[in-house]
């Protein structure tokens, strides 16, 4: 375990004396520009001795908006110095750990783009945390980040919802070929009488793929939020399948946003109990995550594209766990034929908006609520699949390297992508 920062009077005298000793024995054979590298690193050492850890208050934020306290994301104050770990601690919390330099990777380099990514000069940034061969080297926190503290995830809540669905597949309620099942055959609540044209050409497939052909306007899904009574359980299901144009071949394109919803409510009909039991125990209880929040949507269903919060190692988990085929820890959580086709690209969006990318990232598409793209290294193209949230939440995965990245922000326009294909794979054995 690390050593903690309880007498803050004592550290300082370590670190002097810590200092002392480096400019005593540097001096001798090194330039003055090593001795301030040395005089950095000592420093940056000190300043990493203990995890950062979320006040009490701090706790209670755990969404970007949170009007029942009157607290928002904004609120939680931002670190005084970062936390930047080479060789991570072990917490018990069934995440293996090593280090960056038994893993043969410069730490140098790693803890200098760290330290920009701490003082902003690509974002603002959380936290980042790097894994390979299924062990967490490196772990990093800034700005609103703690080890503890669950962090919104926005949009790659519909990465963990495609999760639950493959465990519900692993466990048989559901099959392979249910995929391509419609959608409303799996919901016995729904009127099918009074749906639009089409209604039954939605399967499951094209809600994981965003391509359901669900054509609303903003005035139409106002109107549907608006009526809880209406949209009470699959009562929201039968208020899309009523408003929305027909459904067409033509229709069902790519068209981000449209499918979660979809997803969630044939995941509460086929398991035993609620969606929201079988998130806990299925999914998240056999991950050992339990610090986590994860809002209900005005259906009275878990929410499915976004409002989740974890921790960043609980995002790695997220994340070792699809690197490693839906296995955990000897367990076959997530069905591993869903998962091979839910991260690979099932259609493909363009590269006119990569999110958080740049000109090592192309050929970008999307699974079944992951996204996909190309990262080049040395001229070569490697896959890498993703979650991926609005504020600039990552789960990255590149199994060519069997590397995770994870990382948290809260910046809008972030480039995590290309910092990735040009910061960390250069420097991989």
């Amino acid at each position: 375990m690390k050593r903690t920062n309880n007498n803050q009077t004592n550290v300082n005298q370590t670190v002097m004396k810590q200092m002392a000793k480096a400019v005593a024995t540097i001096a001798i054979t090194f330039s003055i520009g090593s001795l301030q590298s040395a005089l950095a690193e000592t420093t940056l050492q000190a300043q990493s001795q203990t995890l950062p850890t979320a006040s009490k208050e701090e706790a209670q934020i755990v969404h970007w908006r949170m009007p029942e306290i009157e607290k928002r994301f904004m609120d939680i104050s931002e670190l005084t110095t970062p936390y930047i770990d080479t060789s991570p601690t072990v917490l018990n919390d069934g995440i293996p750990v090593g280090s960056i330099k038994s893993a043969g990777i410069s730490e140098e380099s790693i803890i200098a783009l760290a330290k920009e990514m701490a003082t902003g000069q690509h974002g603002n940034y959380d936290s980042m945390l790097i894994a390979q061969d299924g062990k967490l080297l490196f772990e990093s926190y800034f700005k609103r980040g703690r080890v503890d503290l669950s962090h919104p995830q926005s949009s790659a809540t519909k990465s963990y919802t495609s999760l639950v669905l493959g465990r519900a597949i692993q466990l048989g309620y559901l099959t392979m070929d249910d995929l391509h099942k419609p959608v409303i055959s799996f919901l016995d609540n729904i009127d099918r009488s009074k749906l639009v044209e089409g209604a039954d050409k939605i399967t499951l497939h094209h809600a994981l793929t965003m391509t359901t052909g669900v054509k609303i306007s903003d005035e139409g899904w106002e109107a549907i939020n608006a009526d809880l009574e209406r949209i009470n359980g699959q009562g929201e299901i039968q208020a899309v399948l009523e408003d929305t144009a027909p459904i067409t071949t033509e229709s069902q394109t790519f068209k981000y946003g449209t499918g979660p919803r979809f997803i969630m409510q044939v995941i509460d009909a086929v398991v035993p109990g609620t969606a929201r039991e079988f998130i806990d125990k299925e999914l998240f209880g056999k991950l050992g995550i339990t610090n986590y929040a994860w809002r209900t949507a005005p259906s009275g269903l878990p929410e499915s594209g976004w409002k989740v919060s974890v921790t960043s190692r609980d995002m790695m988990k997220m994340g070792l766990l699809a690197s490693n085929g839906g296995q955990w820890r000897g367990e076959q959580l997530i069905h591993k034929g869903y998962l091979a086709q839910a991260t690979q690209r099932q259609v493909i969006t363009g590269d006119d908006d990569i999110f958080g990318g740049g000109e090592r990232v192309s050929h970008q598409g999307y699974g079944y609520f992951w996204w996909g793209a190309d990262v080049e290294l040395d001229g070569k193209k490697h896959f890498m699949f993703s979650a991926q949230g609005g504020g600039g939440m990552y789960i990255l995965v590149i199994k060519d390297f069997d590397l995770v990245v994870v990382v948290t922000a809260h910046e809008r326009d972030d480039i995590t992508q290309q910092l990735v294909a040009e910061r960390i794979l250069p420097l991989l054995p």
